[in-house]
């Protein structure tokens, strides 16, 4: 049994929960290194606080059998899940009437009703308190995985920068990006180039638009290597900065210094948004800073803990999640500066080595 699945056990009983079930997602693959095919038939691993096991498709169990000793409960197409997960469970002891169960949030609401449907006027609700709360907190060993991923980021985000010339479209350089991160091993995750205007939609979709010269640059970019993602923003200028950029870059720099002034073990994360926000605030420009200041990064681009306005999450050390305050000038352009921030005994860790400051072309 994994390291991982002790721990969530042993969460489960500080939680006074006791069914955990998960799908097959990235919860499966940060559980147990899993990563099942995922379809219409229901794939489920399902834990109480002692025992666990896996139903599974017989056309698939084969191919997942060498990556853990937990007992699978196989069933076919012909036979149907029901039978197998009614064994499962029995042979879990989770017959008991009103359990508390935790399902997997991203799992298929068909798989979710299944299980559900199989127990007896059970409570549900979701992962939060129990696999989430543990996969928040980063070990050394995932510190590095994200940090090298960062690197790669930083590069790309350079190289990206230094390619930019007038004439060329935002799907050119979006196109250049990826083919960086691929000849470094490493797989796009995801790529915004935005040119002038286009900078002011915070999830711009790269386009044909081409660099003019006196354009604003905002770029956003990920890749993932070794299981792990990276996220990070620039911007910059080709030629002439247009007016009130300087000035819109400096404010968000100050929002970005504030928030990670915040960062601290026992903080909530609404007063890591509220650094942020009220630095933008009080510069005018409130009304534009149209998003919240971050997400968390581990196996997903976007998981727990986000840093809201509203979240009473507390910050642990191991928390992981970018900090990107950004003000966006419709018609005009928009600036956001992001990293990814790594909750240290004494504070922040700033994944990323690269300047914030505006690249000039």
């Amino acid at each position: 049994m994994s390291s991982r699945l002790q721990r969530v056990q042993a969460r489960m009983a500080q939680t006074n929960t006791d069914l955990l079930v998960v799908g097959p997602s990235s919860h499966l693959v940060w559980l147990l290194g899993l990563s099942p095919h995922g379809d219409e038939r229901p794939v489920m691993l399902i834990a109480t606080r002692d025992k666990a096991a896996i139903l599974m498709p017989a056309l698939n169990a084969d191919s997942q059998r060498g990556l853990t000793d937990l007992p699978f409960y196989t069933w076919s197409d012909a036979e149907g899940p029901n039978v197998a997960l009614a064994n499962l469970l029995a042979d879990l002891g989770a017959t008991g009437e009103s359990l508390s169960v935790a399902l997997d949030e991203t799992m298929r609401a068909d798989f979710a009703l299944l299980l559900l449907g199989a127990l007896k006027s059970p409570r549900h609700g979701f992962l939060n308190d129990t696999l989430s709360f543990l996969r928040a907190q980063k070990d050394g060993a995932e510190f590095d995985l994200l940090k090298g991923a960062a690197r790669i980021d930083d590069a790309a985000m350079t190289a990206a920068f230094a390619f930019l010339k007038p004439g060329m479209s935002e799907l050119e350089v979006d196109a250049f990006i990826r083919d960086f991160f691929r000849q470094r091993g490493a797989r796009p995750e995801f790529t915004i180039v935005g040119f002038g205007e286009n900078g002011a939609f915070p999830h711009h979709h790269s386009s044909e638009r081409v660099l003019k010269a006196n354009d604003t640059v905002l770029i956003d970019i990920g890749c993932r290597i070794n299981g792990y993602p990276s996220d990070m923003t620039r911007v910059g200028t080709v030629g002439q900065a247009p007016e009130g950029f300087d000035d819109v870059h400096a404010v968000v720099e100050q929002a970005v210094q504030a928030a990670l002034a915040a960062v601290r073990p026992g903080v909530r994360a609404s007063e890591i948004d509220a650094a942020a926000r009220g630095v933008i605030s009080a510069a005018g420009y409130g009304p534009n800073f149209l998003h919240r200041t971050g997400h968390g990064l581990g196996i997903d681009v976007h998981e727990p803990p986000y840093i809201t306005a509203t979240s009473e999450t507390i910050l642990e050390e191991g928390h992981v999640f970018s900090i990107e305050p950004g003000i966006y000038l419709a018609g005009r352009f928009g600036v956001r500066l992001e990293d990814i921030v790594f909750v240290g005994e004494d504070g922040p860790v700033v994944l990323s080595d690269l300047s914030r400051a505006a690249f000039r072309r």
